[in-house]
């Protein structure tokens, strides 16, 4: 497999983990593989046992995180001629992605491109909206290409298939579930976040406007809480000024982060343009109940009243309202905590990478035989 990584490290964001997982499952199944990333300053030269190439990019102006890649179609030609991928995997293509499946159609090589990022939608964030239909454009002629689509959720999938790109399967996401457990909810560090004893609301992710990160001022002021964020951005300043009393982690890594999120008693997932929501997983993992806005990938995620609440997009008295009842109420936290753990403890990375790999013969069969149904 060559897979062509939009993002990798040392950026560590939704994209560039599962690469890693799919990587470390593809070493502990036998398979080879080749990624192909953004040039950045530490990126590897390689990653479970695999060589990581490192083309050309530039950073997007206004947000140094996102790097945008510069190869031209030839490039890849000439890496997949030296290579002979089976199947190219396309993680969340665009830049260097467009090059790549034009590279995959023009000689035949079968093709999944996984859609992870509401690259579209976030224009409106940055003040760019009206370059949407063109983004929206770029991604529909990428996914056409490409001999499957994976959306991460049911809902992805027919914002996809409503935007006209054909032949669109489900792929979710694992979590590691030892990682992300409730044995590292830490006494001593709940003391550290909440030293008045107080219920502590958590919220991890990337500090930016697309996250809507802003809207837990709405809760800044619920009686017997605590706002802990873990996370860093662009939008970092501004939130510790609208925030002044929540706890700000910063970006954490290793054991440091599972503590925390296990230490959390309720979880707020505030965003509306999320296609999966890992943080989502990691904190159900962690038997932590979440709260999340009724769009998009969470409604894959959360079950009304088995492992959290969902509540109406844009309607932040509803949020603070299903937040306060779980602050206000052990006994339902406790419960939702419950089923919170247990809805996500069949999705291990390995069971979801085996998904993955039937995908990647799906594609090769239906490439081979041109069998592939459009839906």
């Amino acid at each position: 497999m060559a897979i062509v990584a939009e993002s990798f490290l040392p950026q560590v964001n939704g994209v560039t983990n599962s690469v890693l997982r799919v990587l470390e499952h593809l070493r502990a199944t036998g398979h080879e593989a080749l990624v192909i990333a953004p040039q950045d300053e530490g990126v590897p030269d390689e990653y479970a046992g695999f060589p990581v190439m490192a083309l050309s990019a530039m950073s997007l102006p206004g947000y140094s995180d996102v790097r945008i890649g510069l190869s031209p179609t030839s490039q890849f030609e000439r890496i997949f001629a030296d290579f002979a991928p089976d199947v190219v995997h396309l993680a969340a293509p665009f830049s260097m992605g467009y090059s790549a499946v034009l590279a995959t159609s023009r000689m035949s090589i079968p093709s999944v491109a996984l859609f992870q990022t509401e690259i579209a939608s976030y224009a409106a964030s940055y003040g760019w909206a009206r370059i949407t239909p063109i983004l929206w454009h770029r991604l529909r002629r990428i996914h056409s290409m490409a001999t499957l689509t994976l959306a991460p959720s049911t809902y992805t999938a027919q914002t996809l298939l409503d935007r006209g790109v054909p032949r669109i399967r489900i792929w979710g996401r694992g979590v590691d579930s030892v990682r992300f457990s409730p044995t590292k909810r830490n006494e001593t560090l709940r003391g550290e976040l909440a030293p008045d004893g107080q219920v502590i609301i958590g919220y991890m992710g990337r500090l930016a406007p697309e996250k809507q990160v802003a809207d837990l001022a709405a809760l800044a002021d619920i009686p017997g809480s605590r706002l802990v964020i873990v996370g860093d951005g662009p939008s970092r300043t501004e939130l510790e000024g609208l925030l002044p009393d929540a706890y700000f982690c910063g970006k954490l890594a290793g054991e440091e982060l599972p503590r925390v999120v296990a230490s959390m008693d309720v979880f707020v997932h505030p965003g509306e343009l999320d296609t999966f929501g890992q943080a989502i997983q990691e904190a159900e993992a962690c038997g932590v109940p979440v709260v999340a806005t009724g769009v998009g990938g969470p409604l894959d995620l959360v079950v009304p009243n088995v492992n959290g609440l969902l509540y109406t997009p844009g309607d932040l008295e509803g949020m603070r309202s299903a937040v306060a009842c779980l602050v206000n109420d052990p006994v339902r936290r406790d419960r939702l905590a419950e089923g919170a753990r247990l809805s996500v403890a069949h999705r291990t990375w390995s069971y979801v990478c085996d998904q993955l790999l039937a995908h990647y013969a799906e594609a090769r069969n239906a490439l081979r035989h041109g069998d592939l149904e459009v839906v």
